[in-house]
Formats: C-alpha cells, structure tokens, sequence
C-alpha cells in the first residue's frame, strides 16, 4: 500500500502574532486535477503520531472507503500555550479560533484544490483541543460543516455557546469514554468528563444538532481515542 506523505510548513498568523507550524498530509494519489475535503486537527502532532490518523487514512483511500482527504495537523508548542490557545476562557482563544477560520482556511482554499464550501471543511480535536475545534465551528458555521470531538473539556462557557449557536449548518461527531469520571485538569482539579459530556449531549439533541453521540469503552487517553479513528473517518468522510 503507498503512503501519503506529510509536508511541514511554517505559516505566519496576524491574529496570533506569531509564526505557527503546519503537518499537512496530503494522500498517496494526490493531485491537483482532483478536489479534496478537508479535516484540520488541533493537538495537530498527537493525532499524527498518536492517533496515526494518516495510516488510518492511507488505509481507507486505498480501499476507497472515504473520500478524497488533507489532513491539516496544528501541533501546540507547549502546554501553556495550549492551554490560552484552546481554553474556552483563554487569552488567546478568540485569536486561535480567528486563525483557523480566516486565516488558515483561506490559506488552504489557494494551496489545495478544496471544495471551498463549509460542509468540504471539518475540524478534529481530542480535550481541550476538541473544545476549541467546537467553539470555532459554532463562531463560523459557515465556514466549517463538521466537527468530531474526543472527550472535550466542557464547562459554562462552552454550555452556553452552544446553547446560544442557533443554528445546525454543521454536524456534530462526539465520543467521550466511560471511564472519565476523574480526569486531572490544568486547573489543579480532578474533573467529571464523562457526567459534563452527557449534559452537552442532552444539550445537542435539545438544539436539534445533526448530531451523534457514543460513550466508548476506555478512560482520557490516547488509547481510547486511536481505536475511534477509523471509525470516525469512515463515517464523516464516506465515498
């Protein structure tokens, strides 16, 4: 089976003020003559090499199981500027969410040959990473069409954004496990992921989301979230 490949590039942000680092997977059968959707991925580095989300995706293009994908990884230079970035309360979070909406998309849309529509745009993301990739989707829903979340970090703020979003341009792909009951936070406490998820589900179906929801086996890692990947693929980007 050929591999596709993952180019880094760097990408400067006005909104963030800083330079920011790109992995972009593009498959082994890339070309510009074909259109391509894309998913971007906060915690970009861990979905690559934790996740293996591009051997799950050479796997499934090679078997025609999903359609054409880039993959755009974001990886975070370290945990407190992971933290202003994707917090829903950070400093940083509404210069975050600004970069990937009207910076970083339209960045792609004139590099790649992208469907350059909100429902050829989704975003990924496992924690904290998941809440942000939430918050930006319901700040732009035009602009991206879905979002696949790994046992986001929930709070009032994120409740009351969804709450508040009115609107279901995009779907909404959620798995949180069954063991995170006591997941340790930045904020120094141990914190009920799985009880807040399930009142953000209940949130969803009240919202009437286009929207689907799964408690999983397994706790607040990486290994719970891998098994999920081809899962996740197959049924956002079905051929």
């Amino acid at each position: 089976m050929n591999r596709g490949k993952i180019e880094e590039r760097t990408f400067y942000s006005d909104a963030l003020q800083e330079d920011m680092t790109l992995l972009i997977y593009l498959p082994a059968t890339y070309s510009p003559l074909y259109k391509y959707s894309l998913l971007i991925a906060s915690d970009g580095k861990d979905y690559f090499q934790l996740g293996r989300i591009s051997r799950v995706a050479d796997e499934l293009l090679a078997e025609e199981e999903i359609e054409n994908l880039i993959i755009v990884g974001i990886p975070y230079e370290n945990v407190k500027v992971r933290r202003t970035n994707y917090h829903p309360n950070g400093d940083n979070n509404k210069a975050y969410m600004r970069f990937l909406a009207q910076e970083l998309v339209p960045y792609l849309d004139a590099e790649f040959p992208t469907y350059q529509i909100g429902m050829g745009r989704g975003l990924i993301g496992d924690s904290l990473a998941a809440t942000v990739s939430l918050m930006t989707a319901c700040a732009y829903p035009h602009t991206f069409g879905k979002v696949i979340l790994h046992s986001p970090y929930v709070n009032e703020t994120v409740l009351e954004t969804v709450k508040n979003t009115g609107n279901t341009h995009f779907t909404v792909d959620h798995i949180i496990g069954l063991d995170e009951k006591a997941v340790p936070t930045g904020d120094g406490v141990d914190k009920d992921f799985l009880q807040d998820n399930r009142e953000l589900s209940e949130l969803f179906e009240a919202q009437k989301f286009s929207y689907r929801y799964e408690e999983q086996p397994g706790g607040h890692t990486w290994k719970t979230w891998q098994k999920d990947m081809k899962r996740a693929l197959q049924m956002n980007y079905t051929k």
